[in-house]
């Protein structure tokens, strides 16, 4: 199957290169390329393409808010979205994941985790550099003075589970948990899925977000 990319970003430069990059793959097409958040919901919301990658700071609408409109709570059957910013900033990346993101991604990556990061977004799975997703998750485990706040679950996780949600949150690949755990990559989706389905959870940063929040995993 062909992955339909919408690109938005206020620099042609960085769209030109983006879309070099991904029109060369022989699994994607980019369907759209935009200038401004307003265009790239509205283009978003006709074209349905299978990943939306945005930059943060854009004319109009910036990115977050777009992400909101497209892949926010609430949004009828939401978009995946992915971010791709110049600014390492933990309130942008927060506000990202709040609004639905499934990834963000910093502009100078490597063109190879462009792809991969695009490729994870449209199946609804999540890319984040590990350094960031720790270093910033890890800031809501709860404190040595208070105990973790979060319900029961309905359906608690097993062990196995459990192991594979404190290795996301440490920012494990499908693959390093598999060898972690020496159980097959399908193994280690089927516990991920699972998880998810008893968190009522979206993607691995929700997961990850959840087990740090809980003291799950700590510090």
């Amino acid at each position: 199957m062909t992955i339909r990319v919408l690109i938005a970003d206020d620099q042609e430069m960085i769209r030109s290169a983006f879309g070099m990059i991904l029109g060369t793959q022989p699994d994607m097409e980019v369907v759209a390329s935009v200038g401004d958040g307003e265009s790239a919901v509205a283009q978003a919301r006709r074209l349905r393409p299978d990943v939306c990658l945005l930059d943060i700071r854009m004319p109009a609408l910036d990115g977050l808010e777009a992400t909101r409109l497209l892949a926010g709570p609430g949004v009828d059957a939401p978009l995946n979205v992915l971010i791709a910013t110049t600014f390492d900033l933990d309130e942008y990346v927060y506000r990202a994941l709040q609004n639905g993101a499934c990834g963000f991604l910093l502009k100078d990556m490597s063109p190879a985790l462009l792809v991969e990061a695009v490729r994870a977004a449209s199946t609804g799975t999540s890319l984040i550099s590990p350094a960031i997703t720790v270093r910033l998750l890890s800031k809501l485990a709860p404190s040595r003075q208070s105990e973790p706040q979060h319900r029961p679950l309905p359906e608690p996780l097993t062990d196995r589970e459990l192991d594979v949600v404190r290795l996301v949150a440490n920012g494990n690949t499908n693959d390093e948990i598999a060898a972690k755990l020496y159980v097959s990559v399908a193994t280690v989706k089927t516990h991920l899925a699972n998880a998810q389905r008893k968190l009522s959870v979206r993607n691995r940063v929700e997961v990850a977000a959840w087990a740090w929040r809980t003291g799950v995993v700590t510090r």
